[in-house]
């Protein structure tokens, strides 16, 4: 435990924090593997796939600044509490729907319940690290967050495909994840942070714009997240996996739980890799070459007939992938002021939902129009222009060495 590689899991709380994690992400990733499934094999739309992103994207741009001021202001642990709370809540509600064959109106309108609710869990989630690790350790609790969330994200669809094929059925999944929110709950209820500090202004409109104002005027810090989301909402394959389990590859569910597993897998193992490598010394060029790798990649898995090939494209997806994650989680960590970093948290969570769930819309959408295999494409080159368009607009971004060091606007 001495050893760099492994200097935030010292911490009794950090330990704490990071079981929860898994266990909450765990419960969502098997939540959001059923969804998909469900309503997939009842509509057989590319539509319906692309509407799950859009259900959950639309509260968590609407509430996370707010929800952000609300984090800087409040006790985050709590806050985590009531989030978990309301999700085994509306996770169970999932379950009664499953069970009672209830119209898809209502899973979209629980979708969006639980996107409300992520809105306000994961800027405190996220700024929890700051109160139970020290400064010196941010940077190595930002890599064993980011690998505990892709241990649960390739264990949940590897379970849960598996689930559905022995029970022919998402009902129970919805229940598991349900009970996983619970555990998550407790193990919270247990940690003991330090003092939060508080903000020098009251919740107010102005102090939500120092927190846009913050990010804006870090330009390093804007060119990270800038570049994250549109090469995610360009770039994102994962929303159409089920298309290509079953009418492309045609593998099933077994096979659509080993391909979400696999972009998971590659994003642990490249995890795990950082966490016993020196610290970046060219963290902007890495992040560029990374996400053009992620490009470049994707147009591969677009074109691939072979399963196996495209599983291998996947892991090599989410290795790449998860290099920007350590990046852009490092510098929230390193830059960003404790006051202010629910807010600050509350924006880049924006542009993460932004990117995932409005990407996985983009992507359905486009497929509805002209074909799974050609959005995947079109959105791998999408991806490699806006490297080239961020790389342009930011110079400071390719300057950028390591990340614990200063940063200037």
């Amino acid at each position: 435990m001495s050893k760099p590689a492994y200097a935030a899991l010292a911490y009794g709380d950090f330990r704490l924090l990071l079981a929860g994690r898994f266990s909450s992400a765990l419960g969502g990733q098997m939540l959001t593997f059923a969804v998909a499934w469900d309503l997939w094999t009842r509509t057989q739309s590319p539509f319906a796939l692309g509407l799950i992103g859009l259900s959950v994207v639309l509260p968590v741009i609407l509430a996370s600044l707010p929800a952000g001021v609300f984090a800087d202001h409040h006790d985050r642990r709590h806050i985590v509490q009531v989030t978990q709370t309301v999700t085994a809540l509306a996770s169970a509600g999932l379950a009664v729907l499953a069970w009672a064959h209830g119209p898809v109106v209502l899973i979209f309108a629980t979708l969006a319940v639980l996107g409300l609710v992520r809105a306000f869990n994961d800027p405190a989630t996220a700024t929890l690290i700051a109160l139970v690790v020290p400064p010196k350790d941010y940077a190595n609790a930002a890599t064993w967050n980011s690998s505990v969330y892709q241990t649960a994200a390739i264990a949940g669809p590897a379970l849960a495909g598996l689930l559905v094929a022995l029970w022919n059925g998402v009902a129970e999944i919805y229940a598991l994840a349900a009970v996983l929110s619970v555990v998550n709950f407790l193990l919270v209820t247990l940690i003991r942070t330090r003092q939060q500090k508080q903000p020098s202004q009251a919740a107010t409109w102005e102090s939500l714009k120092e927190g846009l104002a913050f990010i804006k005027g870090h330009k390093v810090i804007l060119a990270a997240i800038t570049l994250d989301m549109w090469a995610v909402l360009l770039g994102g394959a994962v929303a159409l996996l089920p298309i290509y389990a079953t009418s492309i590859l045609h593998v099933g569910a077994w096979g659509l739980g080993i391909m979400r597993s696999a972009t998971s897998l590659g994003a642990l193992l490249m995890a795990l890799i950082l966490a016993h490598r020196p610290p970046f010394q060219r963290a902007g060029l890495t992040l560029l070459t990374a996400v053009a790798g992620f490009g470049c990649v994707t147009i591969a898995f677009g074109l691939s007939p072979w399963f196996p090939l495209s599983v291998a494209l996947l892991f090599l997806l989410g290795a790449l992938d998860n290099i920007s994650v350590v990046i852009r989680g490092t510098l929230m960590l390193t830059q960003v002021p404790d006051a202010m970093r629910g807010r600050t948290s509350s924006v880049n969570t924006i542009f993460i939902s932004s990117s995932n769930e409005l990407g996985d819309f983009e992507s359905g959408m486009v497929a509805g129009l002209i074909g799974p295999v050609a959005a995947v494409i079109v959105g791998g080159l999408g991806t490699l222009f806006v490297v080239a368009a961020v790389a342009k607009k930011w110079p400071q971004l390719t300057r950028l060495k390591a990340l614990d060091a200063s940063i200037s606007a």
